[in-house]
């Protein structure tokens, strides 16, 4: 039933009564039963609400199907269809209707007992024998049937068509959106696809052709469009009941908590303006009827607090409440900060209050399990979110299905600039490759069914934060469905939820949350004191002269290149600063930094004086949408209220609401002693901040996670490096360039080991400070699973001390391709070389897989049979209990007596095959035995770690090149350095190539080049690239010469020559 209220909604604007329906499944017996035999062979069943009641019951049939009955599909059977007959109608459905289906199997007498059952389920005034004319033979030969079953037991007939598109013309295109739904193309002979084009929207004049024979049919459908007349409530209010203690009403339990948490949070000593703005927000609160809706907030909120589930200070405009400041819902004084209410609740503005709050991302999962214990699992349910097909997009899956060249139809998606909302109609007007692609038959082909494929809903999934909270059982309002993972979901959107005056809150998960809750608990673990974040001082000198700095790589909201610019120019130095900064570095207000910056270290203007107190924190500039209300009440005198509404109107551009706020704001500035002309001037500043305003609600407490991720880098720089570092464990691209920042800071960086890592990455003492340990989870192919049981085996019986008592004891649980990362990335490197572990990687798994006896110990860890092992000789010296166990595993050789154990035995007299599967001939070296062993080229190692790990750990790809590239190049760590149109060399690796097509059909590319400290991106034109795009390739190391061109804070190189660098170059 997805977008029903949508459906609904467009209908009433167009005057048609809407008729709400939905086709179903019918199960062949029980929906319970989930038979293999049976995946295919469902009815099609057409339920119609005919009344209020009936729309509720539909409710019921389709989350019922969906709920208890899915099996490839959702399916209901006839205990449902009984149970929520009531105010439907039926229709027998298409040739796969439980009745046509029979009668075209030729089984006329079943055909009659189903419908016998249906009579019994709806009545016979609620059934309708469907009869269709499309062209399907088939479809004539069920007609007759249905014709016969309605002469002999009264039941009326109905025409109608199978409608899945609108016009007749379109059936090609259905063709198309069929093969991408099914992953074939139109010219598979075996593919899903529809006989002839009869299935569209057919005007009244050609169904009345096509059933001038049986003109009762068409004079049905009116009779049940008449009967159909469901009016759906979309003015109630539905929020869920919160318990509160006996004698108390919400709104008196609201005020007595919001009271008493005001009172612990400042200490008992609440001052007169605060304890105004608390009863004159409850007042509010309570005069709009939301008492419970806070309650509801602080219940969960609370909860998550008390089971050490971090949460963050507050998101939104929610931030402006002192109310929700005094029950912890929010963690920012909004007197303090200046944060408005009426930018979060106003009688003007009436809709729901909308609190938005962000939990550590691990575990926000638990609240929401929370709220389902507390309200109900039937009342709880996470919000479905629709994927439609974008420009891209469209053009690849088209592309598919047409059998085109991918490489052809990448080409075409990539002439669409990535840009959000872009549609391909908005290409064609401005690129015009891509217009004269079209003058090739096929791609006009692929480009004009694109456009009538684009937008289209392309998938559904649950909403990332959507949770709605219901008072009754939800499917008394809303279908329900249900993921593959078992998530229950409902089928209408997050608009059409708030539309049923539903309860919907965001539970988001935020990352950086995560990281604060890791940090400060590595911190406690290295210094042996507890750190309470939110207790942290707001004015520590060493935090803001980092920020002054530039260096805030990993600080929350600061770390993208350009922002860490800008906050060397702003030069913060008090939390004000910091709130000003999160709201100015992002698209629409950043235009407004250069102004900002100059009357931040020059001379402020206001153009009255009345707007000095509004506008003093922001140096005359307006930054924050708060401002415009503050600015309208002050010159205006319009309620907070109003002025919230001006800023909505100036926001949305709703030119209509904009004059009649015009006149209003300029009599208000007139008489309160303002000219007019300095009123229009207000009134046009407004205008003109309408796209660079942004909310300070939202501002004030994220620029305090922003201020505590800085604190935490200043104070902890191992600890909060670490705990970013677990948090993007896995996307190798991330984890490099907080690795480069980890060496930038000088703190230490040891590898993965098997024997010393921990699932994330840990902080180690060492003599010369703390060291960052490499997590096992961070492995490219390892992942968590395997990572943790690494840990829990290690923990539980001793380090490993061979490729084989590793690959024994962890069993099942160890995979081929998480060892190979294993062994390629240097975890293994302590006990072997790599080279050696991988030419007897086969032979030791295959030996595990041999054992069928193997069991699990006592210890609960994988073990091997005792029996028939080739045993090395026992040490003369008692080994340690974990060390005597490894004997027992197949090729565990353990060392002679008074012998060092030979760590690199193994494979380097036997031929290496590695040669040809990894690429490369070993290289003879020499282990600390002295034995002659082969191991993998240095260059081979390096970029196996930097595909696998993010870095280099054995060294560098540019060692060799670092004093050629000293004397003729400037080093990437001096680049901010480098005036701007300044022509420089840089050298170093390049990284990443992308190639485009220019609008004069020229190719050039964007080339990422990186040295041992920093990376730039090179933009090499044309003429330069036809010279240099031979070696222009990943992982070649060259130079480029040419100028500095700086870009809303970011450097990039404009190159006038390329170079390619060898071996021989660096002995010049």
């Amino acid at each position: 039933m997805y977008g029903v209220i949508e459906f609904y909604n467009a209908c009433l604007e167009a005057g048609i009564r809407p008729v709400i329906g939905c086709e179903v499944y019918v199960a062949r017996g029980s929906r319970h039963i989930k038979d293999r035999g049976l995946r295919d062979e469902p009815y099609h069943l057409v339920l119609l609400a005919e009344t209020d009641e009936g729309y509720r019951n539909l409710l019921k049939i389709v989350s019922t199907g969906f709920l208890e009955g899915f099996y490839y599909r959702p399916r209901v059977d006839y205990e449902v269809l009984s149970r929520y007959s009531r105010g439907i109608i039926a229709l027998t459905a298409c040739l796969d209707g439980e009745v046509p289906r029979l009668i075209r199997q030729g089984r006329f007498k079943d055909a009659a007992s189903s419908l016998e059952r249906y009579i019994g389920i709806f009545g016979k005034g609620n059934l309708y024998l469907e009869l269709q004319r499309n062209g399907i033979r088939a479809q004539e030969q069920v007609n007759q049937g249905l014709l016969e079953l309605s002469r002999r037991y009264g039941i009326p007939i109905v025409a109608t068509n199978d409608c899945h598109y609108l016009r007749r013309s379109d059936a090609r295109h259905h063709e198309i959106l069929l093969a991408i739904q099914t992953g074939t193309n139109i010219y598979d002979p075996n593919r899903l696809r529809f006989e002839g084009d009869e299935f569209y929207l057919k005007s009244p004049q050609e169904m009345a052709e096509a059933f001038r024979d049986l003109p009762e049919a068409i004079a049905n459908t009116r009779e049940i469009a008449d009967r159909c007349n469901v009016k759906l409530d979309l003015s109630s209010v539905h929020l869920p009941d919160y318990p509160v203690p006996p004698g108390e009403t919400h709104s008196s339990y609201l005020r007595k908590k919001a009271q008493a948490g005001l009172a612990e949070r400042l200490g008992g000593r609440i001052s007169r303006v605060k304890q105004e703005r608390l009863d004159y927000e409850l007042g509010m609160i309570d005069k709009m009827g939301y008492s419970s809706y806070f309650l509801i907030v602080a219940d969960f909120v609370n909860y998550a607090k008390r089971h050490g589930i971090a949460v963050g200070p507050g998101r939104g405009s929610a931030a402006g409440s002192l109310v929700a400041y005094s029950l912890g819902i929010t963690g920012i004084d909004p007197v303090d900060h200046g944060l408005v209410f009426e930018r979060f609740l106003n009688p003007e503005r009436v809709s729901l209050p909308d609190i938005d709050i962000d939990f550590q991302d691990d575990r926000r999962d638990e609240v929401i399990e929370y709220v389902r214990r507390k309200y109900g699992n039937d009342r709880v349910a996470q919000i479905i979110t629709f994927g439609t097909m974008a420009a891209r997009a469209v053009i690849r899956d088209v592309g598919r299905a047409l059998n085109l060249p991918y490489a052809e139809t990448d080409q075409i998606a990539k002439m669409i600039p990535a840009q959000p909302g872009i549609t391909i109609a908005d290409a064609l007007d401005t690129v015009p490759d891509l217009r004269r692609s079209m003058e090739r038959d096929d791609i006009r082909m692929l480009i004009e069914t694109a456009q009538k494929l684009e937008g289209m809903p392309r998938h559904s999934s649950v909403h990332a934060a959507g949770v709605v909270i219901g008072k009754e059982p939800l499917w008394e309002h809303v279908p329900l469905g249900k993921t593959q993972d078992g998530v229950i979901t409902t089928q209408y959107s997050m608009e059409a939820l708030e539309a049923l005056g539903l309860l919907k809150m965001d539970f988001l998960g935020l990352r950086t949350l995560t990281v604060i809750q890791k940090a400060t608990r590595l911190v406690e673990e290295s210094t042996g004191k507890p750190l309470d974040i939110q207790k942290v001082p707001l004015d520590d000198e060493n935090t803001y002269k980092m920020l002054s700095r530039g260096e805030s790589l990993g600080v929350f909201q600061l770390e993208s290149s350009w922002v860490r610019d800008f906050l060397k120019e702003m030069k913060p130095r008090e939390f004000k600063d910091i709130v000003a900064a999160v709201a100015l570095c992002r698209p629409g207000p950043m235009e407004q930094i250069p102004e900002y910056i100059r009357a931040r270290f020059g001379q402020p203007h206001y153009l009255h004086p009345v707007l000095e107190p509004v506008l003093r924190e922001t140096y005359g500039v307006m930054v924050y949408q708060e401002q415009i209300l503050q600015i309208a009440h002050r010159v205006a005198g319009l309620t907070l209220g109003e002025a919230d509404i001006l800023r909505r109107a100036v926001g949305k551009k709703d030119l209509g609401l904009l004059v009649q706020m015009q006149d209003k704001f300029l009599e208000g500035a007139v008489a309160n002693g303002i000219s007019r002309e300095c009123a229009q001037e207000i009134w046009d500043l407004i205008l003109k901040f309408a796209n660079y305003g942004f909310n300070k609600n939202h501002a004030a407490p994220y620029a305090l996670i922003a201020y505590w991720t800085a604190y935490l880098k200043a104070q902890y720089p191992a600890e909060f490096m670490a705990a970013q570092l677990s948090s993007v464990r896995g996307m190798q691209g991330k984890v490099g360039i907080y690795l480069d920042e980890v060496k930038r800071l000088g703190i230490g960086i040891k590898g993965p080991s098997i024997n010393h890592s921990l699932v994330e990455f840990s902080v180690e003492a060492t003599q010369d400070g703390p060291s960052i340990r490499y997590g096992l989870g961070g492995i490219k192919n390892v992942g968590e699973a395997v990572a943790a049981e690494i840990v829990r085996e290690r923990q539980r019986r001793g380090k490993f001390e061979s490729l084989e008592s590793f690959v024994f004891r962890m069993g099942k649980a160890l995979t081929k391709k998480a060892l190979e990362s294993l062994i390629r990335c240097g975890a293994l490197d302590e006990l072997g070389t790599r080279f050696s572990h991988l030419d007897k990687m086969d032979q030791v798994l295959s030996q595990r897989v041999a054992q069928p006896d193997t069991q699990m110990s006592l210890f609960g860890g994988f073990e091997p049979p005792k029996q028939d092992l080739p045993l090395a000789p026992a040490p003369t010296e008692p080994a340690p209990e974990a060390h005597r166990q490894l004997s027992l595993f197949p090729m565990a050789v353990q060392p002679a007596a008074n012998t060092k154990p030979n760590v690199w035995a193994g494979s380097h007299e036997s031929k290496p095959r590695y040669n040809q599967d990894y690429g490369y001939e070993p290289k003879a070296r020499v282990s600390k035995e002295g034995l002659k062993t082969e191991e993998v080229p240095l260059e081979v190692r390096l970029a196996w770690e930097r595909e696998l790990l993010g870095m280099y750990f054995s060294g560098h790809p540019l060692d060799k090149y670092r004093d050629y590239l000293r004397r003729h190049t400037v080093s990437l760590a001096h680049i901010e350095q480098v005036p701007d149109r300044a022509e420089v060399t840089v050298g170093g690796r390049v990284s990443e190539v992308k190639r485009i097509i220019t609008r004069a059909g020229e190719e050039m590319a964007f080339v990422t080049l990186e040295d041992e400290y920093d990376s730039i991106e090179v933009i090499v034109f044309p003429k330069v690239w036809q010279q240099a795009k031979t070696f222009l390739a990943k992982d070649r190391i060259v130079t480029a010469r040419g100028n500095i061109e700086e870009h809303e804070g970011i450097r990039r190189l404009l190159a006038r020559e390329c170079i390619a660098i060898d071996k021989r170059d660096t002995e010049r």
